[in-house]
């Protein structure tokens, strides 16, 4: 296909997330890669890897917005940038209109992002001081067991006796896990732990609504951490398509709302 085109970009500090939406909003393509050191590449290579699976070509964008943490490092989009907290309530609330609470569980940060009835964004928290309950706890952990990081979900899910970890900090988590090793501790049973110590982290930086979203690498990579916490929280949780791009999206249909003003991105 051939046509107008809108693309959002979300160059987080630990993947870079590019999509593309056509001339009615629908989401026609999309990547993900891992942002690395050269975010302008990253971003470039997301970028085509999108428009080839949208059909389309750089010369059919419109407008493109960027967000993230890495959002003024792309060039071509820098002018047009716009804060990841912003996009994810953008995205969010195009999938699930009305009141919401986000909770996004990303590679370095978690935020809990409360929506009223219209959109508009009644509170925010954020973690950003320490990577417990992070992409990068995970990570961590995945590391201290010795187990491949994408391995983790399906082991949780086998788990029936949890271990739960005594600690959030990192530091102090991964002595705690060397400890369960050590004791002849299930792997899978530690797994779980882990998780279990993501969501609670999470829950209790803020009280949530009756509608929960979830969003973020973590939440699309790891399916068991979404069923714990539909347990935990007493009951389901909304997911969009693709969890770990609702912020790219965001950024898109913000680049949606300048389509006729005239005033284009150059690329």
């Amino acid at each position: 296909m051939s046509g107008p085109v809108f693309v959002g970009l979300d160059m987080g500090a630990s993947r870079t997330k590019v999509v593309v939406l056509d001339a009615s909003g629908v989401l026609i393509g999309h990547a993900v890669r891992k942002s690395g050191t050269d975010f302008t590449a990253t971003a470039a290579y997301c970028l085509d890897s999108a428009l080839e699976m949208a059909g389309a070509g750089r010369g059919d964008i419109v407008r493109a917005v960027s967000t993230g943490y890495g959002r003024a490092n792309v060039a071509f989009v820098t002018e047009k940038s716009k804060t990841e907290i912003g996009c994810l309530a953008r995205g969010c609330h195009h999938y699930f209109p009305g009141a919401i609470t986000i909770i996004d569980i990303g590679g370095q940060d978690n935020k809990i992002i409360k929506l009223n009835q219209v959109g508009n964004r009644s509170s925010f928290k954020m973690n950003r001081k320490c990577a417990a309950g992070t992409g990068a706890f995970l990570e961590e952990m995945s590391q201290r067991l010795d187990i491949p990081l994408d391995e983790m979900n399906e082991l949780a899910s086998q788990s029936e006796n949890m271990i739960k970890l005594g600690s959030y900090c990192t530091v102090f988590s991964s002595t705690e896990v060397l400890e369960s090793i050590r004791n002849g501790k299930k792997v899978s049973d530690i797994v779980k732990g882990i998780f279990y110590s993501v969501i609670k982290r999470v829950l209790e930086m803020d009280s949530l609504t009756d509608r929960v979203v979830m969003t973020g690498g973590v939440v699309a990579n790891n399916p068991y951490i979404v069923a714990m916490a539909e347990e935990m929280i007493g009951r389901p949780v909304l997911l969009p398509e693709f969890p770990q791009i609702a912020g790219a999206v965001g950024a898109a249909l913000y680049a949606m709302d300048n389509k006729d003003s005239g005033d284009e991105t150059e690329f």
